[in-house]
Formats: C-alpha cells, sequence, structure tokens
C-alpha cells in the first residue's frame, strides 16, 4: 500500500526526549516499510526517520507553541494540515494515489480531510487522547463513510460519545521497540522507581514523589515541564521577563507542587531523556511509576518499560489495568498509600516475564499487522460511498486490495 503517515506539526519523528505520539508514529512506520508498503511522512521538517518522502509546513517542530492561546496555535494546525492535502493532490495528479491517508492530528486531522468530500482519500485518524477533551467535537463529526477511528485501548473508546464509537474500526495497542538487550534481574536494579511522564497534574506526579518517599525508596522525574525540556531550559526562561512559556499552566503546577518535593538526590528531576539515556534509565529502575489522575488512552512509557523488563507500579484507571496484570507484570493500587505499600512489594515481580509479555502484545510487527487490517477495511469501506468519483482506490479494486492485505496481516 502507499501510505501518507501525518504526524502532526508539533515535534521531530522520532522526538528528542518527549514525544509520545511521535515515538509511536516512528515506530508504525518503520514497522510497515519493513513490511514492503510505501510511507510518506507530514511532520516537521527536522523528523530524521527514514522514510519513503517528508512533507512539512515548518522546519522544526512547534511544540513549544502548545501552550499558547487558541487564537495563536490553531493556524500551525491548518498550516501543517494543508501540506497533507497538497501531497495528496500531488500524488493524485502523479498517478501515483496514497491508498490511504493515517492521521494523528487531533480534531484538524480528520476535520480538513473529512471536508474533502466523496473524492478524498480513505482516511484512518488514531485518537491518542482523553476523548473528553474535544467532546463536542467526537459527538457531531461524520466521516460519511470514508474517515474513521482506531483507538488506542478498548477502555479509551468505550469513554466515546455514540457516534464516534460508531465510526472506530478497532482499538490497536500501542507498540514499541522489544529487540533490546535481555533485562537485568531485580538484584541489578537501582533502587530508584523512574517516573517517565510530562510532568503535570493529570500524571500524578506529586503523588508519584510523595508515594516514593513513604516507600524509602528514590525517584526519578523525566520529563518535560510544559514546553521546558529541562532544569536549565525553566530557569532560563524564568529568568526572561515576558517570556511566553512561563505562562504554561503544567509550569505554575510544577512550581508549587512538585519542586518543594525536589532534594536532588532522594527525588530528582533529570528534564526529558531520548535514546541511550532513556533505554538506561528504563533498563535499571526498580520500577516504572504511573500515578495518573486521569483515565491513560494509551500508556507508550508502560510498554516501553515492560520491554525493558521493568514492572509497572500504576493506579489503576483508563488502559492501564489492560497493560499491566496485577502480580506478574506489576501492581495496580487505587491511592497513594496502595501506591507506596506497591513500591515495596515490586521486587517480586520477575522481569524476564514482563519482557516475555512486552514481545508478546507490544511488538511494532503486531501493531503493524493490526493497522493493515483497518487500512484495508477504510478501502473496503471508502469504495462504496455512494456518489464517490476520482477515488485514490478504484472500487473495483477495493475489495482484491482489502482481500490482499487481509490475508499479508493473517501471515
Amino acid at each position: 500500500m502507499r501510505i501518507l503517515m501525518d504526524a502532526g506539526p508539533w515535534l521531530p519523528v522520532p522526538p528528542v526526549g518527549y514525544g509520545g505520539l511521535e515515538n509511536v508514529v516512528a515506530t508504525l512506520t518503520t514497522a510497515l516499510r519493513a513490511r514492503g508498503h510505501t510511507v510518506v511522512l507530514a511532520a516537521s521538517g527536522d523528523s530524521p526517520l527514514p522514510v519513503d518522502g517528508l512533507v512539512s509546513a515548518f522546519p522544526a517542530g512547534r511544540f513549544e507553541r502548545l501552550g499558547s492561546p487558541y487564537a495563536q496555535v490553531v493556524g500551525d494546525a491548518h498550516a501543517h494540515v494543508l501540506t497533507v492535502l497538497d501531497a495528496v493532490a500531488a500524488a493524485d495528479a502523479a498517478g501515483r494515489p496514497f491508498d490511504v491517508v493515517h492521521t494523528h492530528l487531533e480534531v484538524v486531522g480528520p476535520g480538513v480531510l473529512g471536508a474533502m468530500g466523496a473524492v478524498g482519500p480513505p482516511v484512518l485518524a488514531t485518537l491518542h487522547w482523553d476523548l473528553r477533551r474535544n467532546a463536542s467535537f467526537y459527538e457531531r463529526f461524520d466521516g460519511r463513510g470514508r474517515v474513521f477511528f482506531a483507538g488506542v485501548s478498548d477502555s479509551q473508546v468505550a469513554r466515546g460519545p455514540e457516534r464516534l464509537r460508531r465510526q472506530t474500526l478497532a482499538a490497536v495497542p500501542l507498540a514499541v521497540p522489544v529487540d533490546g538487550p535481555p533485562p537485568l534481574p531485580a538484584g541489578e536494579r537501582d533502587d530508584a522507581v523512574l517516573v517517565l511522564a510530562r510532568i503535570c497534574a493529570l500524571k500524578g506526579t506529586d503523588t508519584a514523589v510523595r508515594a516514593a518517599v513513604a516507600a524509602g525508596v528514590p525517584v526519578v522525574l523525566a520529563g518535560p515541564v510544559g514546553p521546558f525540556a529541562d532544569r536549565a531550559a525553566l530557569d532560563a526562561a524564568l529568568a526572561t521577563p515576558g517570556h511566553p512559556g512561563t505562562g504554561h499552566p503544567d509550569v505554575a503546577w510544577f512550581l508549587e507542587q512538585v519542586d518543594p518535593l525536589l532534594d536532588g538526590e532522594r527525588a530528582r528531576w533529570v528534564g526529558s531523556v531520548a535514546g541511550e539515556e532513556k533505554e538506561g534509565l528504563l533498563r535499571r529502575a526498580r520500577a516504572l511509576l504511573t500515578p495518573v489522575r486521569w483515565d491513560e488512552p494509551g500508556g507508550t512509557a508502560v510498554c516501553e518499560a515492560l520491554a525493558a523488563g521493568t514492572p509497572v507500579v500504576a493506579t489503576a484507571r483508563g488502559c492501564l489495568p489492560s497493560l499491566v496484570e496485577d502480580g506478574r507484570t506489576g501492581l495496580l493500587a487505587d491511592d497513594e498509600a496502595g501506591l507506596a505499600s506497591a513500591l515495596r512489594a515490586v521486587g517480586g515481580i520477575d522481569p524476564a516475564v514482563c519482557a516475555a509479555e512486552a514481545r508478546r502484545r507490544f511488538a511494532p510487527d503486531v501493531m503493524a499487522a493490526a493497522y493493515e487490517l483497518l487500512y484495508a477495511e477504510a478501502v473496503r469501506r471508502t469504495a462504496q460511498v455512494p456518489g464517490r468519483t476520482g477515488a485514490p482506490v478504484r472500487a473495483d479494486s477495493a475489495t482484491a486490495t482489502a482481500t490482499r492485505w487481509v490475508r499479508s496481516a493473517s501471515a
């Protein structure tokens, strides 16, 4: 298949440091190309991922603008999706249309692509978010048999409005690289637990620090605060009068709720991490601590931890009970005291079991095969749209296309 993969304009693919969605796109794109598909990427111009073409509206990611007021940031999303439309038109004009556009750009991706009408390509939009955030859109949007959705967990889809559920083809769990070295035994790991996430109220960072202190174990916070990757960047912004990033709500929350709990030794913030640094932290950690205060939709960091053989201690919300087998690959709790108790007991979880489960459930090929099936289904359904003309995939070949890729994925 020829696939246009739309990651949005916010971060490069793969990202440097924080970027769960962009890491998923990088993993999926690489797996799809290895399986013989052609994938053109729509992302920021500094994306280093090997692909079959890169289209972008901006030379670098626009993540630092995400905390700005709506009126100052919405144009970035629309400027990006216009490059997606240009790429679709150019492919059609060249006689090499895309079989499907897979967008990961929230609301604007499916909204603008849906406005193309019957002549537009089949579209699959992956839902990476809490669906309450833009509930009014999902309650009203009609893809008219051409724009479809995929969730990242069954629990996420179940919480969506009825109209969205009717247009959702399936939930595909996130995937992460699983080909790392054998996991370290529990006895060879650091004492510290790791929190790998944005530092914000929804992720429960303050709860994580207090639970670790109560359990008597060190805690390392790895992730950005608002648009700031680390302490140096945050301090420089705070020292700059009128710096726009300091108005981000996560910054004020961090300074009030988390920073006073940090001592630089038993509780410390190391900023965003990537590559070997992130892999090392995950591989050596006593556990990944995920005390979320929201219904987590996907849980990329959970999958990454299990792939490294690192057990997960988490609140039992959202997708987490479906990712963590309580007592086998981690421990689930309902409150701060329960998390502290779980941190004391997590040494009994076997890292080898965690890694084996990750290979079975979260390997890139597992995710790619699932998406192949959804692409084929989107193509099949789109071919049946009444009045469809100029379709990138001809109606008389759609069934054959779908059948071919369903068989390939099944094999």
